[in-house]
Order: C-alpha cells, then sequence, then structure tokens
C-alpha cells in the first residue's frame, strides 16, 4: 500500500464527568500538546486537531498549534479543519505565518467550509453574513480563502504611511510574519468529487475525512478513492509545478490487551453507515478495530487509505494522553510495518 505519514487527528473533546480524562478547556489543551510531544517521541509524524466553534471542543487553533511547535521538533503540525466561514482571513494569515515560524516551518493547514454547526449560523456572531443567495456560507467560505490564500502568496498590496511610525521597505507592504512556503501547505476538506476538483484548481492538498456525500452508492472507501482520483486528475490538468499531497482520516484500534477490547471490541466488524448532512446524503465510513493480524488485512482492502499518503488517525482524546499514546504506538509496531506503510 505504499510508505505512509501517519498522525492522529483530535476532536479536543472536554467533559465534567468523573468518566472523561479531559473534565476542561484547559485538560483538553495541555493534553493536546502533550500527545502531540508523545507522537513524535513515538515516531509518528503528525499532529491534526478538529476546530469546532461554540463547542466543548478545540475551537482556537493557532495558540495550540504555536505551542506544540514550540514543544517538538519534527513533527508535522495541523488542523482538519478550519471553518473559513468564521475566518478573517487577514488576521489567519498574520498567525498562521506566526505558528509556521515557530514551529520551523512544520505547518499542514486544514480548512474547509466546515461542519454542521453548534449554533444556526454560528458565523454571523463572528460578524460574517452571506449574500441571500448563499445562505449557508459556502461561497462566503471560498471567498474568504481565496483571500487568505492571496496573503501566503507575500506579495504586498497595501499602500504605505508616508510618514510611518517605522521605516518601511520600498513598495507596497504585505503581512506580517511572512512564512515562506506555507502556501503550498494548505489543505482542503472536500466532501464530494466536485470540490475534490474545486481544490485541486486552487493548488491545495486534499483533505478527505471519515465521511463524503454518498455519490455513486459505492462503498465509502471505494468513493473516496475514486475522489481521490479525480483530484490527482484535476491537479495534473491544472498543470501545477509540485506533487500534491492527499489524507484521509480513519478511526482504527488494534486490540492488543484488555483496555482495548473493553474500549473498542464492539466496534469489531462495523460497517459503512448512511445519514444526512446539511439535506444531503452522505456515507460515513466504518471503524475498524480487531487483532492486529486480522486488523491489517481488512486495512490492505481499504482502497482510499492505499491510494492517499497520509494518514490521519482519530483518537478518543478523552482517554487521555498515556492511552492514547498506547493506540498510535500499537498501530506503529503492529499493524503499519506489515502494511508497508513504514
Amino acid at each position: 500500500m505504499g510508505v505512509k505519514k501517519i498522525g492522529f487527528l483530535s476532536f479536543g473533546h472536554w467533559n465534567d464527568s468523573p468518566h472523561s480524562g479531559a473534565r476542561s478547556a484547559s485538560d483538553v489543551l495541555l493534553q493536546s500538546i502533550d500527545l502531540a510531544v508523545a507522537a513524535e517521541e513515538l515516531g509518528a509524524d503528525g499532529a491534526y486537531f478538529r476546530v469546532h466553534h461554540f463547542a466543548r471542543q478545540l475551537a482556537s487553533p493557532f495558540p495550540l498549534l504555536a505551542a506544540v511547535g514550540a514543544r517538538t521538533s519534527r513533527i508535522e503540525i495541523g488542523t482538519g479543519v478550519i471553518d473559513m466561514r468564521y475566518e478573517n482571513p487577514l488576521y489567519m494569515a498574520e498567525d498562521a505565518g506566526a505558528a509556521d515560524l515557530i514551529s520551523g516551518g512544520r505547518l499542514q493547514l486544514g480548512i474547509s467550509r466546515g461542519s454542521p454547526e453548534q449554533v444556526i449560523d454560528g458565523f454571523r456572531y463572528f460578524g460574517y453574513a452571506p449574500a441571500e443567495d448563499d445562505p449557508a456560507g459556502a461561497e462566503m467560505a471560498r471567498t474568504h480563502t481565496d483571500v487568505f490564500l492571496q496573503m501566503l502568496e507575500g506579495e504586498g498590496f497595501a499602500q504605505p504611511n508616508p510618514r510611518p511610525m517605522f521605516a518601511n521597505p520600498p513598495g507596497l507592504l504585505r503581512l506580517e510574519p511572512y512564512s515562506e512556503g506555507l502556501r503550498e501547505r494548505i489543505w482542503w476538506g472536500a466532501a464530494s468529487d466536485a470540490t475534490a476538483r474545486w481544490t485541486a484548481e486552487h493548488g491545495m492538498n486534499l483533505m478527505s475525512s471519515t465521511l463524503k456525500l454518498d455519490e455513486s452508492g459505492e462503498p465509502f472507501h471505494v468513493q473516496q478513492r475514486k475522489q481521490i482520483e479525480t483530484f490527482r486528475t484535476a491537479w495534473a490538468e491544472a498543470g501545477h509545478d509540485r506533487e500534491p499531497r492527499v489524507s484521509v482520516s480513519r478511526s482504527i484500534f488494534p486490540l492488543v490487551d484488555d483496555r482495548d477490547r473493553a474500549y473498542f471490541g464492539s466496534d469489531s466488524g462495523s460497517s459503512d453507515q448512511i445519514g444526512r448532512i446539511d439535506d444531503f446524503q452522505a456515507i460515513f465510513g466504518r471503524s475498524y478495530a480487531a487483532e492486529p493480524d486480522v486488523l491489517a488485512k481488512e486495512l490492505a482492502e481499504d482502497e482510499a487509505i492505499a491510494a492517499a499518503d497520509t494518514l490521519l488517525l482519530t483518537v478518543p482524546n478523552q482517554l487521555g494522553v498515556d492511552y492514547n499514546a498506547h493506540v498510535l504506538e500499537s498501530l506503529l509496531t503492529h499493524v503499519a510495518p506489515p502494511l508497508g506503510w513504514r
């Protein structure tokens, strides 16, 4: 199936319950940093974090990304994904540039239109109102993205003050801090084949989740593999001068001890699910949970994992840093080598 970059994706849930290992926002933020450090020590390749507003989950990514960047030295650091309906693209470009510089150029920033929200039209509370013919804000998100990508090009656009407080370089001014190369490390979370084509046309890497629009009735991993092929074809047609990257997300749990079997033994033999997202029929990919040898055989049949270069493992963050490090270690040690991922 080819060598893979393997990282984790945390939704950063917290719950003030005696059964939760993350009972506050502080717990989640600090444990997220610790898990990234542990993942790097184990040899994993990425630490990615979901962004949800108005929820007891991770929401403000850049302080966390900067902190992880300061505590680690090798691992890629990213998001999966930031909802661009909520973002001021200029301020976001400054934050992203700073976090990327702190990490030494390791930021892999996943962005998208976003997913169903905790509140109705939450982006309006952030000061953003879409056009009347764009009630869900999809085009607004793409407009914000176009501006953000333009800012990451690093070209001057702002007229300098003739009497500034500090001396300016010649010409129009760009946003600072500017991080060279970050523009090539932006990913778009695509839920459809059409959006995958749009992603390629705009020179962004493809981030495909554990769900997509059900466009053919085929198994999830087959539809996702076809989406990846659509993306790569559109990328070649666009004539970009670099190779794109593609990530897929999965819930994968090697059952190697009694804790694993207690937590996830019931997920063994799970199947794809059909549901609805924003009035569209969507297909949700299965979870994988089995003994390592069985797991390797099941994963070898996942066509989308085979087609991707990066695999993001969704982790149950409320089970704590130690347990999630154990899950990563089990997969890296017992499952990835037989599959040729490492």
